[in-house]
């Protein structure tokens, strides 16, 4: 495949003349072009629900979620781990991106290292992947050589491999048990994969670790109840979630979370059920951790 055929690569005809036309015109035209990729999207999402069950099954058995990527596409694997560990109280050693080229990457641009086969390996090799992890490589032209590598070892190893590309038919899909492939056509401006491509790979792993950790028991209701009170700020957040979560008071959920400990789950679970707090903790125990198969245990 040649670097000039990508479809990442090609000119737009709707935006050979962007550098003429009025401001106005010019933002219509990036405006038009941006309603494509919530369309793309849209075809992909059996694909989406594909890799979030099999990726939630094994994270939910101490499997690790690892981003991969170079360039913009390792920045937005960055991004989404490190969002993730304060949202829903994970540990870093749980989730965490690899950037080719390592840190400076993310402020820098640094020369080769994207083409690296062998810095991919060792970078994985590194954080000693294994069978139970998840790894997403992301790479808008599927061509990445140090991607295609990192997805190509991580299957070699056996940890679930999930592709999020731009383009069919990919050297990255050949490397994966599932592909995510949004096709959102050139970009307005060319080449400018942060654009459009950018857009898409950032929609796609909301999605992706968003729908881990809804499945994972991360949320009840649509709350986010794994955050962990450890300041005045996110203490008033718990009261806040566990009244909505119940539709009590905040001075209820307060009383809830002190008999708790803290912990939000548990005090939403003593409240729903109405037991003491060894009659919560045994029930949060027989679901594993999921708040709302609990209570609805509880409530038999």
């Amino acid at each position: 495949m040649n670097f000039e055929d990508l479809l990442t690569e090609q000119r737009n005809r709707h935006s050979t003349h962007i550098d003429r036309v009025e401001t106005q015109e010019m933002v219509n035209i990036i405006n038009r072009e941006d309603q494509r990729v919530g369309r793309a999207i849209q075809k992909e999402l059996p694909q989406i629900a594909k890799a979030i069950d099999l990726a939630t099954r094994r994270f939910d058995s101490g499997g690790r979620l690892i981003y991969i990527g170079a360039g913009t596409s390792g920045r937005l694997g960055v991004l989404d781990a490190t969002e993730l560990r304060p949202t829903y109280g994970l540990e870093e050693s749980q989730t965490f991106g690899i950037i080719a080229g390592g840190p400076e990457a993310m402020f820098h641009t640094l020369e080769g290292v994207e083409d690296s086969a062998d810095l991919a390996v060792n970078d994985l090799k590194k954080v000693a992947l294994t069978q139970q992890d998840i790894v997403i490589g992301i790479a808008a032209s599927g061509a990445t050589p140090y991607t295609v590598a990192a997805l190509g070892y991580s299957h070699q190893v056996g940890a679930l491999s999930i592709a999020v590309t731009c383009v069919n038919d990919s050297p990255l899909e050949r490397n994966a048990d599932v592909t995510i492939s949004p096709i959102v056509g050139p970009e307005v401006v060319t080449g400018a994969t942060l654009m459009k491509a950018g857009t898409a790979q950032k929609m796609v792993l909301n999605m992706l670790s968003s729908g881990i950790m809804i499945r994972s028991g991360k949320i009840y209701q649509n709350l986010m109840i794994s955050v962990v009170p450890t300041n005045e700020k996110t203490l008033r957040r718990a009261k806040r979630i566990i009244a909505a979560a119940t539709q009590t008071s905040e001075l209820a959920a307060e009383r809830a979370l002190e008999r708790a400990n803290n912990n939000v789950p548990l005090a939403i679970v003593l409240i729903e059920t109405k037991g003491t707090i060894a009659e919560a903790k045994a029930l949060l125990d027989q679901s594993d951790g999921h708040v709302a198969a609990a209570v609805n245990l509880g409530s038999k």
